[in-house]
């Protein structure tokens, strides 16, 4: 058992109550939730867990048939939209891809299924970018839409799919502005490794709980170095970040960042943007850094 604190509800249960309503129907988490037999609860949790073992399968299968079409299109490095459609793509998990696309190729991204012989489907924005206004210029070509500046649902007949895709990139080109089209993070400052001890953690944690409009703070190392750099599960990258001249280590992973494990692996020199997480492993808690970019030093001295 795990200690109930506000990251195991947000990244440990949050997306299994959320997957049930994905992949199957929310009543499973909710019978979860109000169950009081311990026995009948645990066996609950064991199938809303399944569900989300699904639910990342989904995730992962189709942000990868996703991003091959996307890479596949011509000029698809100088596309300022993504609209992608599939028709067996699964309706619970649209969303999710439109954001891993994202990722990506920077760009406001429409991913769409078939259902009732319709398109229908999620799409993403990106920071500044009105989404909302830019699918209502197109709102001849949808049967419905709804949602707001960052995120929209819609569904449009397929044979206006074309039509719709070269009115969205149209619109969006005409509208957005170049630096929209680069990903930014907004860092709260600058620390040595020396700064990440017990104590500066729990400075922050009195900061709790974090969320919308109150993010956790991010932080950036520079010049740092990668040692025992592992690569998990062909996905993530785990690694301990030392400073030239200083003996102290901390323990560092970056999620869904592989591209990354190379170069780190490599020895190159980077600059780590990143938050400060406590690490709880057979009862024995660690101080971590959860990985939010990497940017390597030019001229790195080797």
């Amino acid at each position: 058992s795990k200690e109930l604190n506000i990251s195991n509800v947000v990244f440990g249960l949050a997306p299994r109550i959320n997957a049930a309503g994905r992949i199957d129907h929310a009543f499973g988490a909710l019978e979860l939730l109000i169950e009081k037999d311990a026995v009948l609860a645990k066996d609950r949790a064991t199938a809303v867990d399944e569900l989300n073992s699904s639910r990342k399968d989904f995730d992962t299968n189709i942000t990868e048939e996703a991003l091959a079409l996307i890479e596949a299109q011509e000029n698809y490095a100088d596309a300022r939209t993504t609209v992608l459609f599939k028709s067996d793509w699964h309706k619970g998990v649209i969303g999710i891809v439109a954001s891993r696309c994202i990722e990506k190729y920077y760009r406001p991204t429409i991913i769409l299924t078939e259902s009732h012989g319709l398109a229908t489907g999620s799409a993403r924005s990106v920071k500044g970018f009105d989404l909302h206004d830019a699918i209502t210029q197109c709102e001849d070509l949808l049967v419905q839409f709804g949602g707001h500046m960052y995120a929209a649902g819609l569904t449009l007949k397929k044979e206006n799919l074309e039509a719709f895709k070269k009115k969205f990139e149209q619109v969006v080109a005409d509208k957005i502005e170049e630096h929209m089209l680069s990903p930014s993070l907004e860092i709260d400052g600058v620390l040595k490794l020396n700064n990440i001890n017990t104590n500066f953690f729990k400075v922050l944690e009195q900061m709790s709980p974090f969320g919308p409009g109150n993010a956790q703070p991010l932080f950036v190392l520079k010049n740092v170095k990668a040692k025992a750099v592992r690569l998990l599960k062909e996905q993530h990258v785990k690694f301990d970040v030392v400073e030239e001249g200083n003996k102290h280590a901390v323990a560092a992973i970056g999620f869904q960042m592989a591209q990354f494990y190379k170069p780190l692996f490599d020895g190159k020199s980077f600059d780590l943007c990143f938050q400060i997480q406590e690490n709880d492993y057979l009862g024995q808690k660690t101080l971590q850094l959860s990985v939010k970019d990497i940017k390597f030093v030019e001229n790195n001295a080797s």
